[in-house]
């Protein structure tokens, strides 16, 4: 294991990438939780200043990463359940196992970059059982961050995956009106509570964040996928559209409540029980790999 620059954070010892003015703070042992990002001296990711670190997956904050599957999946209309082709049924937690897991650092740059790993074991097997390796790459740009969700199947066969992002950006609920999100050539979708997906409803160009339209919903692209968040005194651009990347399908906009102090915006491989309707399922042959790649570009 290389040599990991630590940082004490809330009594826990993070891994530090970057300088004193733009930096990463992360928790491969929590999950790989990214939990701070601080670009030119600003906090752009919400976390909680009484974090409960003895169950660090729940708390809201950071940006937890999601795999195998995002959102709820359902068998039989039983929740955090999926079948496979054989018809077997497996137990699987909403959004996967990862941001509960141990990863492990396999390569860092401490001035730009980590890659954080997590491989099967017999705490993912009875869920999901496949033989993998998951890499989450943080790469520190100039202007701001580039992370890379890289799936290989290290089995021998095919494996079903669709992950994504749970970014929560800092905003002060009292900003929501005033910070809008542009979501060109994309369409509104639900999940029912039976796991079926509601209509698909022609989106905005823009939204406020206070716009109830937006709560727990899915903005399924119909072209190049693309976002962007305009808050007061600054501007993040989620570049989606790269080459060698899996195609991004959605993005996800959620806030636990009116008075929460962030707003999440995920970008998304796949929607919710993809693995049983399709819409953005990846199948990754044996000894193959598959990166998802995006860019979030900030400026004032």
């Amino acid at each position: 294991m290389p040599l990991l620059p630590k940082q004490d954070f809330q009594g826990q010892p993070l891994v530090r990438v970057g300088d004193a003015d733009t930096f990463l703070l992360l928790a491969p042992q929590h999950g790989g939780r990214l939990v701070r990002w601080v670009h030119r001296g600003q906090d752009l990711l919400y976390w909680p200043d009484a974090a409960d670190w003895s169950r660090p997956a729940k708390v809201r904050g950071g940006n937890p990463l999601l795999f195998p599957f995002i959102g709820r999946h359902f068998a039989d209309g039983n929740p955090g359940q999926w079948r496979d082709g054989q018809g077997t049924v497996h137990t699987l937690a909403q959004h996967g196992f990862a941001r509960d897991l141990p990863f492990d650092v396999s390569a860092i740059d401490a001035q730009a970059a980590i890659t954080m790993t997590l491989r099967d074991s017999d705490a993912t097997r009875a869920g999901y059982p496949f033989a993998f390796a998951f890499d989450a790459i943080y790469r520190l740009l100039p202007d701001g961050l580039e992370v890379t969700l890289r799936t290989t199947n290290t089995g021998t066969q095919r494996l079903p995956s669709y992950p994504g992002h749970h970014f929560y950006f800092a905003l002060p609920h009292a900003q929501r009106a005033g910070t809008s999100l542009t979501l060109p050539g994309a369409d509104r979708m639900r999940q029912q509570p039976d796991g079926s997906l509601g209509p698909a409803e022609p989106g905005e160009t823009t939204y406020q964040l206070d716009d109830p339209r937006l709560q727990d919903t899915f903005h399924v692209f119909r072209n190049s996928p693309a976002a962007a968040l305009a808050m007061p005194g600054r501007r993040i651009r989620f570049e989606l559209d790269l080459p060698g990347s899996a195609p991004w399908h959605a993005v996800t906009t959620w806030s636990e409540s009116e008075t929460s102090d962030f707003y999440c915006v995920e970008p998304w491989v796949g929607l919710p029980d993809a693995i049983h309707h399709g819409q953005g399922l990846r199948w990754i042959e044996p000894g193959q790999s598959e990166s998802a790649v995006c860019r979030l570009r900030v400026t004032a």
